[in-house]
């Protein structure tokens, strides 16, 4: 066996002129072909994001088309009291208007609770009231100045309410 040269090189024979070319041509093909993944992926990306941009911003769409007509129905009930010597007719637009809203709400997910006569709950109550009491139990709502309202289980608002004090408790 005969040493390899001392200058380190073997004598390689140099492939062909069209292999040559046939690799460079696929060489380029396949940087072609990841150029192009590349800027694809970056395109679904940028496709993406516009998307999201857009559901956030057009989420409440939906609502706010169902909330239009009772706007309307507002107008309507304020152009009719500015006219009409009856309030009977407006207390009576006004009750159906909020009962509208609050199909509306039903149909977007909020639901309204009372807290009247239930224990309190901080979770889902906001005191803003004792009321010194022999009648009912202590922490017990006994007056809701506002309702609460719940989006799809969670509160979205308390309900405001007085509650119950035993009658030596401070009721400040």
């Amino acid at each position: 066996m005969t040493p390899p040269p001392a200058t380190g090189e073997r004598d390689v024979p140099a492939p062909p002129a069209d292999e040559v070319e046939r690799l460079r041509r696929e060489l380029q093909d396949k940087q072609d072909r990841l150029l192009r993944a590349l800027a694809e992926t970056d395109n679904v990306r940028r496709r993406a994001q516009r998307d999201r941009e857009d559901y956030v911003k057009y989420a409440s769409e939906s609502l706010l088309r169902d909330l239009v007509p009772v706007l309307d129905n507002f107008d309507r009930a304020l152009g009719a009291a500015r006219t009409a010597s009856g309030t009977a007719s407006v207390v009576e637009g006004v009750e159906l208007i909020q009962r509208e809203l609050l199909r509306v709400l039903e149909r977007a997910g909020v639901s309204r609770y009372s807290a009247v006569g239930q224990r309190f709950d901080p979770a889902r109550h906001e005191a803003i009231a004792r009321v010194v009491s022999a009648e009912v139990a202590p922490d017990t709502v006994v007056h809701e100045t506002a309702p609460g309202y719940l989006l799809h289980g969670r509160v979205l608002r308390p309900a405001m309410v007085a509650v119950a004090a035993a009658p030596g408790e401070d009721a400040a």
